[in-house]
């Protein structure tokens, strides 16, 4: 790769991974944070020890898709919520109790919020839980490309 080039790629954004450069410390190098299912995997990779900043850059680029791959995590270069904040244990799945429904979000794939309900009165409660699970679902797939 030609300098250019190789000084255009270190500029770019790379998911999960940040510059750091702490002349106080003589701390040079890129930090990698691999969050999935509530737990986070990090790695430092220093300049020094990977022969520069380019070299060190492509060590942690090969050490987080390798990282994901094991965990199981799908690689994209957009964001992915793993964990739910609701009760139901499903992200982007919610149970509105005083609405008698289950409520979907998702992301689009132009970055705008989706929302949809599936009523727990016309469809039971398990059988509303199991429709709004597969409606996340398949917003999930067409957002990522899958």
């Amino acid at each position: 790769m030609e300098n250019r080039k190789k000084q255009k790629f270190m500029l770019e954004k790379h998911k999960d991974i940040a510059r750091i450069d702490q002349e106080t410390k003589r701390t040079h190098g890129w930090y990698v944070r691999v969050r999935f299912q509530g737990k986070t995997h990090s790695k430092f990779f220093s300049d020094r020890k990977c022969g520069g900043r380019y070299s060190s850059l492509l060590s942690a680029i090969s050490w987080r898709d390798t990282t994901e791959k094991k965990l199981g995590k799908i690689r994209t270069n957009k964001h992915l919520v793993t964990v739910s904040n609701s009760g139901t244990g499903v992200v982007g799945v919610r149970l509105n109790e005083k609405f008698n429904r289950y409520e979907v979000s998702w992301v689009t794939t132009i970055g705008k919020q989706g929302k949809t309900s599936v009523s727990i009165r016309k469809h039971g409660k398990e059988n509303a839980f199991i429709k709004a699970c597969k409606i996340r679902q398949e917003k999930e797939r067409t957002r990522l490309g899958v």
